[in-house]
């Protein structure tokens, strides 16, 4: 997309029939949208269509207020579809949840700062001090909130304060060691992205690549999906593996998992705030 060039979004899904295709596409162009990208899918065994579209909007002759009335109203309820509108200038904002590990924070600020995403980070929290100095470096507000069974509802209506207060649009979970409860997972639905090794449910624990290692696996990977409150199985979002062999030590291991992990997780972000993920069910649907 051209810098400063301003587009609208959408996705879709609904069933299957004919027609849809041609209905958006005529919709965008009656009204002098120039169509930037398109990206389709049919899910045969279910019979649902998915879709995401991108347009330009210097000529559109409908008011972006009004946008999502007309859409709704012309097609929206003739398809029976569930859709959302969103705007290119309009910036996510990401708030990322950390613990002691730092591989996957410091490659989620240096895509920041190096400008790769279009998203704002305005704040960090953690339920430990370690990665303080670390926020202070990309200088983003940092929040040191330790839970523990007796205060974990209370640190969470505190960290649910927060990110209201920084207007946050989805969180990143960048290897932050705490069972979010499903009141928090609620709040966020379908909005707060984690990365965690693909042993599960094999290998779980503190020290899931020295059981691999003992097991002699041959292959290790990563995944990054949403978060829901049945814990890591979520909706799948990006998975990547790599071969190991008997030469391998454990920490060989550590080092090719996480960086697996570091991959995994900034490309679920990417394509989250590109918004070309579309979650339906337990699945996803990631547009390229």
């Amino acid at each position: 997309m051209i810098e400063n060039e301003q587009t609208a979004i959408l996705l879709i899904h609904c069933p299957d029939k004919p027609g849809i295709l041609a209905a958006v596409t005529e919709f965008i162009n009656h009204h002098q949208g120039n169509i930037l990208y398109l990206d389709q899918y049919v899910n045969r065994e279910e019979k649902v269509f998915f879709m995401r579209v991108e347009w330009d909007l210097s000529s559109f002759q409908i008011p972006k207020d009004k946008i999502e009335e007309y859409f709704r109203t012309l097609l929206g309820l003739r398809f029976d579809m569930n859709f959302s509108l969103y705007f290119s200038e309009v910036r996510p904002r990401m708030a990322i949840f950390v613990s002691k590990m730092s591989h996957c924070l410091y490659d989620l600020l240096a895509r920041y700062a190096a400008g790769e995403w279009k998203v704002d980070i305005p704040v960090i929290i953690s339920n430990h001090p370690d990665m303080e100095h670390v926020a202070k470096r990309f200088d983003i507000e940092y929040h040191y909130l330790p839970v523990n069974a007796a205060n974990k509802a209370e640190q969470e209506a505190r960290e649910l304060e927060l990110l209201k207060a920084h207007k946050i649009t989805f969180c990143v979970l960048a290897r932050y060691m705490q069972i979010l409860s499903p009141e928090f997972i609620d709040s966020f639905s379908g909005r707060i992205i984690n990365i965690h090794h693909s042993f599960l449910p094999a290998f779980a624990g503190a020290r899931p690549y020295h059981a691999a290692h003992e097991r002699g696996v041959k292959i290790i990977g990563a995944t990054s999906h949403y978060v829901t409150s049945e814990l890591d199985a979520g909706p799948i979002i990006e998975q990547k593996v790599a071969q190991i062999s008997h030469k391998d030590t454990v920490e060989e291991l550590i080092r090719k998992g996480r960086d697996l992990e570091k991959i995994v997780l900034s490309h679920a972000v990417d394509k989250h705030i590109d918004r070309k993920i579309l979650t339906y069910k337990n699945r996803t649907i990631v547009f390229q």
